[in-house]
């Protein structure tokens, strides 16, 4: 049986969220999660890294880390030609880590959501919070502070 899903807004009804297509997924972020999309650059690698780490990619005098999500909740990394690089805000609290880089397959999309948002009885990966449905898509919410932690638990930053 399928619940509602709880969402706290400052317009009352509806918040205002990006759908995050992966090469397995679609995952769903508030608007406000994403600093910028970028164009993918191939990033500075380094020996002896975990799949999931990309490697560092330069953005506005920074190196953030470039991580595929896919392959950090058990699935494997995908390059296309339509990738690109979404800098993520960092929610966990460290001070010398503001923002983090995801692989996405496209161009994300605005999407307004709100009391049609429904649980969806699915299997979740790890990193993974909930998947909610969206009218026949189902839409995975993922764990960005538990994606943070993953990489300073390999001291990746």
């Amino acid at each position: 049986m399928s619940q509602a899903v709880t969402t706290s807004t400052t317009s009352g009804n509806s918040l205002t969220g990006l759908l995050m297509p992966l090469a397995d997924r679609t995952l769903l972020l508030p608007n406000v999660a994403v600093a910028e999309l970028i164009p993918y650059r191939a990033p500075q690698t380094s020996e002896g890294m975990p799949s999931w780490f990309l490697g560092q990619v330069a953005w506005r005098d920074l190196r953030l880390p470039l991580l595929s999500f896919e392959a950090a909740s058990d699935g494997q990394a995908s390059l296309s030609p339509g990738s690109r690089v979404a800098v993520i805000n960092a929610l966990g609290g460290r001070p010398t880590v503001k923002f983090i880089a995801v692989l996405v397959q496209g161009i994300p999309r605005s999407i307004k959501v709100g009391p049609e948002l429904v649980r969806a009885d699915v299997a979740l990966s790890p990193l993974e919070l909930e998947a909610v449905m969206l009218g026949d898509a189902v839409l995975k919410i993922p764990d960005l502070i538990g994606l943070e932690q993953k990489l300073a638990d390999a001291g990746l930053i």
